[in-house]
């Protein structure tokens, strides 16, 4: 799954390039509400609009932007896309896909008034679920199968930190392969680098997510690979939290280079300074400031 950690560093985007950042991140909100109705807004994320960057990336003609009003807040004005439809439509179908299995994933692993909360939740997203199912079957089938290989390398003997990262490494490489669009071989170099940017972009989140619940995990005696690795309990002291950060930095820092490695050989059309800003400083700073400071950053919106 994602949880909103693919995003820009915002202080070091230009302002057209912010302002481009906010066309489509907007658009997207829009198109949810088009095909999945107004509940369907609150899956927006910053992971999909990254997907939807990416998706344009190497579309022949980049989406032209125009002024408007904010579909939530009438008061507000917007910038959007003025054209890109198809993209966002699949990029608000990962997004409604992905919400749909995290919302399972909930069920299955909270207690009493935890499930009941995700029950309920679990009856506005299923009929969207449906639809962008049916639409995008290749797209479900990788998050679906993501979600199962996650529950069964959790119950491994002696699960470790690649076999519980792969899954969503590799559910990220075949949602990005899509990316080079329907006219592009398996095999193509254009295809095959798409596969290594997704498999490590994955790895990375995975890896983020597990590390900031390092804490969280302890206390509630939930499943966490690096609480295994470094053999943390409820009486582990300070240091030996810290010593666990500093191995998941070294661990994210060894993936974040393997992603660099694959986007400095794409080849994008379009958005290649967002998108770079995303990866090479977005990333980095997101993982700076949930491994080593106390103030934890928002996953919000806008």
């Amino acid at each position: 799954m994602l949880f909103g950690y693919v995003r820009p560093q915002k202080s070091e985007l230009l302002v057209r390039e912010y302002e481009q950042y906010k066309g489509v991140y907007c658009s997207l909100c829009r198109q949810l509400g088009k095909s999945y109705g107004v509940a369907s807004r609150l899956t927006l994320s910053y992971d999909c609009t990254f997907y939807a960057l990416m998706l344009f990336a190497f579309r022949p003609e980049c989406p032209g932007f125009q002024n408007g009003r904010c579909v939530v807040n009438p008061m507000k004005k917007c910038t959007y896309c003025s054209s890109g439809e198809t993209e966002f439509i699949a990029a608000s179908a990962l997004s409604v896909i992905m919400t749909y299995y995290k919302i399972k994933d909930d069920i299955a692993d909270s207690r009493f008034f935890g499930k009941l909360r995700a029950y309920a939740l679990l009856l506005f997203a299923a009929r969207a679920h449906r639809k962008a199912a049916r639409d995008f079957p290749r797209l479900d089938a990788a998050v679906s199968a993501s979600v199962e290989e996650q529950k069964a390398a959790e119950r491994e003997t002696e699960p470790g930190l690649d076999s519980c990262a792969e899954p969503t490494a590799k559910m990220l490489q075949q949602v990005f392969e899509t990316a080079a669009g329907t006219d592009k071989g398996p095999e193509t170099p254009e295809v095959r680098i798409l596969r290594q940017f997704g498999y490590f972009l994955g790895r990375w989140v995975y890896l983020i997510d597990a590390a900031d619940d390092i804490e969280k995990d302890i206390k509630t005696a939930s499943f966490n690979p690096f609480i295994i690795k470094c053999r943390l309990d409820g009486s582990s002291t300070p240091e030996d939290l810290e010593k666990a950060k500093s191995y998941a930095n070294q661990v994210l820092n060894l993936t974040l280079s393997q992603l660099t490695a694959a986007l400095n050989i794409l080849d994008l059309d379009h958005f290649d300074t967002i998108i770079n800003n995303v990866i090479l400083k977005g990333l980095p700073e997101i993982q700076k400031e949930l491994l080593f400071k106390k103030e934890k950053m928002h996953v919000g919106s806008l």
